[in-house]
């Protein structure tokens, strides 16, 4: 086991995801300047009302976007490998854990499903008119790479981190690409029916 940094914060990081975080805390301003100096990793673990969660994404800063005077600071992050807190540790100003990486069972997805997937969020790609890449689809741990370029509510974020088969993540990723091109053309013909008032346009 080892014992790491942690930054609990009301969001979840997925493995292979890039995400701004403004750092302004005294405590977290330690923290990432350590990992910034060592070049290390630090732990961003989910807060939710019933607390810290026990699995979270080691981050790794990639790039400062802004320093300030006062040393605060706008980093990128980007998630890498997963863990599972054994125990909070504490002697920092900031809350440490000992920690172990959390794997992956051997039971990877069927090309069907990788092809099916990749059909979906093209298909949401189209719908949004979004410029965000498609994958290819030898990339591991595809279900993270994709459920990453989609906006997701935390507690299903959580539930994908969680999820040690690759097979049934990216059977779950299908479902949420199919629930959100339905949701984007609800949005579409409710916005279409507001521009007529529900009418046909005789003019």
């Amino acid at each position: 086991m080892v014992e790491i940094g942690l930054f609990p914060l009301p969001m979840v990081l997925l493995p292979t995801e890039q995400v701004p975080l403004h750092i302004f805390e005294e405590r977290y301003k330690e923290l990432i300047g350590e990992c910034l100096a060592e070049d290390s990793a630090f732990g961003l673990l989910y807060a939710d009302g019933e607390g810290l969660k026990e699995i979270g994404t080691e981050a790794v800063v990639i790039e400062v976007l802004t320093q300030f005077d006062d040393g605060r600071m706008n980093v990128l992050v980007e998630g890498g490998t997963r863990f599972r807190v054994h125990e909070l540790t504490g002697g920092r100003s900031f809350q440490t854990g000992s920690t172990s990486p959390l794997l992956d069972e051997d039971d990877p997805a069927a090309p069907g499903s990788i092809a099916h997937a990749l059909e979906l969020f093209d298909h949401l790609r189209e719908l949004t008119e979004s410029e965000v890449e498609l994958p290819p689809a030898e990339t591991p741990e595809l279900s993270y790479a994709l459920a990453a370029r989609v906006e997701l509510e935390p507690d299903v974020k959580q539930e994908l981190l969680e999820a040690t088969s690759e097979r049934t993540r990216l059977d779950r990723v299908c479902e949420l690409l199919v629930d959100a091109a339905a949701m984007v053309e609800r949005h579409r013909r409710a916005a279409e029916r507001a521009a007529t008032n529900g009418k046909v346009d005789l003019s």
